[in-house]
């Protein structure tokens, strides 16, 4: 049952529910890009980014990664484990694209020799600048415990989800985890993994196949997101 709203974000809306350890989480067809200057809807998006986070979690989960998944309730709705958010989002790239590649003057697709982890604020409001883990200890955001704690779990979602997709023929780019503290206190992974939170490039022909179709107009948005959907569950 869902009681009062409790957030909503650019992607989700968050809902109390009786048991308050528990939340139900709602995804939204909406689209947005650069900070939110940018926005559309993309139909269905909602249920296919609820439909493979919904698939990952559990696999994620079963390699020892605590998540705040319990389980799909519709196809829009998840209930999770109520957390905290921890206000510093991370970026796990493989491959030099999008922003980092424009930073440092990095032509795009020039892979890493080793995966680069990044933090950023999370605030709507100021763009999620880059932050690193100095800026978020003195500020208060996360202790030193808790980045080696989320760097170290950041590291093994990585290194299951490469040759997951690998194995479905998709090259994972780059993506962004967030993560939330339980009652008593355990980091887990919140949020979602999907084509919204990650940059997925065929491995064949280089295809685009998540939000830089919205954000770059690529076109194909919709098709993008479900061919995702598809190879996620598919078994090899």
């Amino acid at each position: 049952m869902k009681l009062e709203q409790r957030y909503e974000g650019k992607a989700k809306r968050v809902y109390a529910t009786p048991n308050p350890q528990e939340y139900v989480v709602e995804y939204k067809d909406d689209a947005t890009a650069f900070n939110g200057v940018k926005k559309a809807q993309i139909m269905g998006k909602g249920e296919i980014n609820n439909a493979i986070t919904a698939h990952l979690f559990p696999l994620l989960e079963r390699a020892g990664i605590p998540t705040h998944f319990l389980e799909k309730l519709s196809d829009r709705e998840q209930r999770v484990r109520a957390v905290q958010i921890i206000p510093v989002e991370v970026i796990v790239r493989n491959v030099a694209a999008g922003s980092f590649s424009r930073r440092l003057g990095i032509e795009e697709g020039t892979p890493l020799a080793r995966p680069v982890v990044e933090y950023c604020y999370k605030s709507d409001a100021l763009g999620d600048p880059l932050i690193n883990s100095d800026t978020a200890i003195s500020l208060g955001w996360a202790t030193e415990e808790d980045l080696a704690r989320i760097r170290e779990l950041s590291l093994k979602v990585r290194d299951f989800l490469v040759p997951y997709f690998a194995a479905r023929g998709v090259r994972l780019i780059d993506f962004k985890l967030e993560f939330g503290k339980t009652h008593d206190g355990q980091i887990v992974l919140a949020d979602e993994i999907s084509p919204d939170t990650c940059r997925f490039w065929d491995a064949a022909t280089g295809e685009k196949l998540d939000k830089d179709r919205f954000r770059r107009d690529l076109g194909g948005v919709e098709d993008a997101y479900a061919e995702m959907l598809r190879r996620v569950t598919s078994e090899v």
